[in-house]
């Protein structure tokens, strides 16, 4: 009986460590080979893509035009998602007890649960609405939402870690060649690499506006929903008028 908690506990200790090891030994590995002016640059990269608002739809860019090769790049911020994915695919309620993470972890399964908008279109699609979701590049949209989420919608652990994966790879690959591709046509020719940098910032905006717009008018329904008129009050109000 003693040794079968022994057991468990050192499986339940190395399903803990495992993943954070790896992700250190591979990340610093990575930076290793680099020449040395682009390792601390790397480096610095992986670490802010912990930190929000930061995502890889910020962090890829930037080390792209850092001249960090783009496959590098892309593949690496890939990696964390896929590290992340497996640390919650087997400790996922020992990380709700994690400072921080927890409380985040708790907020988007409460949202997760309620009619939102905001992920209720995931549920249908399960595997590829998970793909899509970790491709899309958004804040939050990453290896951590992606696992909650998929836990969330009833999907077998194993598929989500896949679907995470999948996305994770595909959408980093697409941000980091696409910038490539600006930054080539920059160099080439400045005004119309500006000019498409301009459309960019444009189209975010108005996605930006929309997001906002769309916010706002759930707020209002909620709180008219919130605080119906009674006909006892419409009866109050006719007479008062």
């Amino acid at each position: 009986m003693k040794t079968k908690q022994k057991s468990s506990i050192l499986l339940q200790i190395s399903k803990f460590i495992t993943p954070i090891i790896i992700g250190f030994i591979v990340i610093l590995s990575i930076g290793f080979l680099m020449k040395e002016g682009l390792r601390l640059k790397f480096w610095s990269l992986v670490t802010a893509y912990f930190f929000p608002p930061l995502g890889k739809e910020s962090v890829i860019p930037t080390g792209v035009a850092l001249d960090i090769d783009p496959l590098i790049m892309a593949l690496s911020i890939a990696f964390v998602d896929i590290v992340v994915a497996l640390f919650l695919l087997w400790n996922y309620d020992l990380a709700k007890k994690i400072p921080f993470v927890g409380k985040f972890m708790i907020k988007v399964e409460n949202i997760g649960k309620t009619s939102s908008d905001k992920y209720s279109w995931i549920k249908p699609l399960r595997f590829i609405g998970i793909v899509l979701f970790v491709i899309v590049p958004f804040q939050g949209s990453g290896g951590l939402v992606g696992s909650i989420l998929g836990r969330l919608f009833g999907m077998k652990p194993f598929n989500t870690f896949l679907a995470i994966s999948i996305g994770a790879i595909t959408g980093c690959l697409i941000i980091a060649y696409f910038t490539d591709a600006i930054k080539s046509v920059l160099i080439q020719n400045f005004l119309i690499g500006i000019f498409l940098i301009i459309i960019l910032l444009i189209v975010g905006l108005m996605v930006l506006i929309y997001k906002k717009g769309k916010n706002s008018n759930k707020k209002k329904w909620r709180q008219n929903h919130k605080n119906p008129i009674s006909d006892k009050d419409c009866t109050i109000n006719l007479l008062i008028i």
